[in-house]
């Protein structure tokens, strides 16, 4: 069966709530035959599953902590450990339905992080979240925006085997890296406009 899977989406934003059934017919059209619906925080954890059973077989739910978290629509900071507890029950209660842990990842965006025990703290997180996808041999689906080598280099350190990037913004030797541990990388649409993301994916052929 021919068609592609969108690895990467936010299917259980509120912007969806009103016109999901024809997001999903719209995109079966297109020729998808999967969405992997990932997770910014605990608190969408379980609308995401509800989707995976709404929509059997092609809404796939991945549960994780992404490196930011919003306060405020105005306001984000980088993730906490205070921030994976809140998640762990959940994805305790659903390990057995997930296809990846996810988002997670490294995100040293200046406004998200101000200090090095910002950064310290990201990193905790992902390395928890990169135990527990070894523990459930599950693949991570990560994001690492201005930390390419940071985050390449972290998962190679933590023995993590199966991981996707999207939207990797390093530069194209550091994806080598990744693709010789054996990473996937997937191309996002700011490829039309990024000369750095051409070069990574015209690298990686």
């Amino acid at each position: 069966m021919h068609g592609y899977i969108d690895c990467h989406c936010h299917i259980s934003a509120r912007d969806f709530d009103t016109d999901i059934e024809e997001v999903v017919e719209n995109s079966k059209k297109a020729g998808l035959l999967a969405l992997l619906a990932v997770a910014e925080h605990a608190g969408e954890f379980e609308k995401i599953v509800e989707l995976s059973r709404r929509f059997p077989g092609f809404i796939l739910p991945c549960l994780g902590v992404h490196p930011v978290q919003e306060v405020s629509p105005e306001q984000q900071r980088g993730a906490t450990l205070q921030d994976l507890e809140a998640a762990l029950p959940v994805i305790e209660k659903y390990k057995d339905h997930l296809v990846a842990i996810g988002e997670v990842g490294l995100d040293f965006t200046p406004r998200y992080v101000s200090s090095d025990s910002d950064k310290e703290s990201q990193r905790q997180v992902l390395i928890r979240q990169a135990q527990i996808a070894k523990e459930l041999d599950l693949p991570l689906n990560v994001h690492s925006r201005s930390a390419g080598r940071p985050t390449i280099h972290l998962l190679k350190e933590q023995g993590v085997e199966k991981a996707l990037l999207h939207a990797f913004d390093g530069k194209p030797s550091v994806a080598m890296e990744g693709v010789k541990a054996g990473y996937f990388f997937s191309i996002p649409p700011s490829i039309i406009r990024s000369e750095q993301v051409q070069q990574s994916a015209s690298s990686q052929k």
